[in-house]
Parts: structure tokens; C-alpha cells; sequence
């Protein structure tokens, strides 16, 4: 398991409440159902976060099943909504 950061963009921030929040998670499906979990409170974060893109470490996750995404220490999850002109 490793531990790093998770880092919300635009409506993600907006929908999580926060800018950033740690991970401990092997991979970025864990990371995000835990978010799930921590954000359960809030109705806007599930709708927002199935329409978000993701990067990690800087590399684009795409359309691979998360659940194949490995997760590093220290690393980061950026979680990014689509922009003006992105596809909804």
C-alpha cells in the first residue's frame, strides 16, 4: 500500500470541499473509492469525480480500469473535471 496525495481541480475542489487530501491505497481505484467514502456526505462529489479525468504521477490514466492503476509513494493523483470545451 502506498501513501501520497490526491489533488482536486475546479469542480472536483468544489465537490470535495478541499484542494488536497492524502492516500493510502495500491491502486487508484482504492484511492477513489476511500474518497468516496470520506466525501459520502456530499452528493456532488460521485457525480462530479465519474466525469473527471486523472492523471497520476503525471502520466494520463485514460480509459485503463483503474483497478490496474498502481499507485506509488509518495506519489499524486490529480483529479480533473472536464474544462470549457472538454467533453461532459
Amino acid at each position: 500500500m502506498a501513501s501520497g496525495t490526491i489533488r482536486y481541480w475546479a469542480a472536483a475542489k468544489a465537490a470535495a470541499g478541499t484542494a488536497e487530501e492524502p492516500y493510502e491505497a495500491a491502486t487508484l481505484a482504492e484511492a477513489l473509492a476511500a474518497a468516496g467514502r470520506r466525501h459520502a456526505d456530499r452528493a456532488e462529489f460521485g457525480r462530479v469525480l465519474a466525469r473527471c479525468a486523472f492523471l497520476v504521477d503525471g502520466g494520463q490514466v485514460g480509459a485503463r480500469d483503474h483497478t490496474t492503476v498502481p499507485l506509488t509513494e509518495g506519489g499524486t493523483v490529480e483529479v480533473l473535471p472536464p474544462f470549457a470545451g472538454g467533453a461532459a
